[in-house]
């Protein structure tokens, strides 16, 4: 299971990527991070539910209500412009680190 503040870190890469695939509610948005790391994240509506109204009052993201195809009442988002370029600005801190983690994670050589 990955720490809470890894968790935290990652939250809003990781839902602008999400909704970049299009709008989306918050039980999907949490069903769509179990799957696609493998159940790696878990996260929970007490953890997902703060993270979406904070990056929506940052301007990232808009939302709406509006009646699912099963009639029930979701709040979906939508990611901004303001959202796209923070992502960018995301991806390429993401690939920094990313990137030197590697390089100090290779073996390395032997002294023999």
């Amino acid at each position: 299971m990955v720490e809470k503040a890894l968790v935290a870190a990652t939250a809003k890469p990781i839902v602008l990527s999400i909704l970049m695939g299009g709008e989306d509610y918050g039980y999907q948005i949490i069903q769509r991070v179990k799957t696609l790391s493998g159940g790696e994240l878990e996260w929970s509506n007490k953890m997902l539910y703060p993270v979406l109204h904070r990056m929506e009052k940052e301007g990232l993201l808009v939302s709406r209500w509006r009646i699912s195809e099963e009639g029930r009442l979701r709040r979906y988002y939508a990611i901004t412009e303001k959202g796209r370029k923070e992502l960018d600005g995301e991806r390429r801190q993401w690939r920094s680190v990313a990137g030197a983690l590697a390089k100090l994670w290779k073996p390395l050589p032997s002294l023999d």
